[in-house]
């Protein structure tokens, strides 16, 4: 069984095929979140340490951190978020950026092995990533787009995980260590894109035998109801064999959605963390009070 280990100073996450789902937190990431974005260019990451707890209390087993803001130290920056959120949580990161320098100064700081956000098929980025992330001792998302740009063809787009993985291992980086993400198109754009989505991640579990993941809220833009398109899709993904997914905890029913499959494939033996999120102590006694009472009649 293939099983992709990362980890802080004080958690261990293992993202693999009979494992939890883990889920990714997104939220610390200025795209498209213009007051984030301005707070941190002026140096303000307040929102940034309330977005990391709240993702962990919501029940992130990770999260992506990102600092692409426009004309700022994108390095400098990434690397002060780093330990920032290294300090409150004690969660594994994956270290989010399409600049390379940004990514050696997040890898640098960061305590304990790391997943790195992104490489893809492009040569250039094959050459300078893939030794990155060796030397640092990360595992690495790999995206499977290339110079062509992003396929439709299902085909290309698992032709590209390949590639990625064979010159991983050329680099001394294991299978375990890539996680693929095969992309996510907007289903209200392509109307197969759920399917090709699920046909993807079925052979990429069975034929390369490696962990996979997504931005699963990719799938619902332009669409009314995002999270309900986004739960009924982590449901589906997992179903064919997704083991992770970058998505916001925050909402109900994505978290619902993910922990239910969970129970459903049998990755929760006997319900434990289902019961463990959801489970409601008797009205005016609390659960903890319910819990030391069982353990006295024990």
């Amino acid at each position: 069984m293939t099983e992709t280990v990362v980890t802080s100073p004080n958690r261990e996450v293992r993202i693999g095929f009979d494992r939890p789902f883990v889920i990714i937190g997104e939220r610390i990431n200025p795209t498209g979140r213009k007051i984030l974005a301005e707070e941190m260019a002026r140096g303000d990451y307040s929102r940034v340490e309330a977005d990391a707890i709240a993702q962990v209390e919501a029940g992130a087993h990770m999260l992506d951190v990102n600092a692409g803001v426009p004309l700022a130290d994108e390095p400098g920056m990434l690397a002060d978020i780093v330990k920032l959120v290294q300090s409150i949580t004690d969660v594994p990161l994956s270290i989010d950026s399409s600049i390379v320098a940004a990514l050696e100064a997040g890898l640098s700081v960061y305590e304990g092995k790391a997943l790195v956000n992104s490489v893809t098929g492009e040569e250039e980025r094959l050459e300078s990533v893939l030794p990155l992330v060796k030397r640092y001792g990360a595992a690495v998302v790999a995206i499977s787009n290339d110079e062509t740009g992003i396929s439709e063809n299902p085909e290309v787009r698992f032709a590209v995980a390949k590639k990625i993985v064979e010159r991983a291992a050329d680099h001394g980086i294991p299978r375990e260590d890539v996680v693929v993400d095969p992309l996510v198109m907007p289903v209200g754009a392509i109307n197969s894109a759920g399917t090709q989505v699920m046909r993807i991640v079925r052979r990429l579990r069975e034929e390369l035998k490696v962990n996979t993941t997504c931005g699963a809220s990719n799938i619902s833009f332009g669409l009314p109801n995002r999270n309900g398109i986004n739960s009924a899709f982590l449901t589906m993904a997992i179903g064919a064999g997704m083991t992770s997914a970058i998505t916001n905890p925050l909402h109900p029913e994505v978290l619902q959605a993910a922990l239910g499959a969970d129970v459903m494939m049998g990755h929760d033996p006997a319900c434990a963390n289902w019961l463990r999120k959801y489970r409601q102590a008797p009205a005016g006694r609390p659960e903890r009070e319910r819990g030391n009472r069982r353990r006295r009649r024990a």
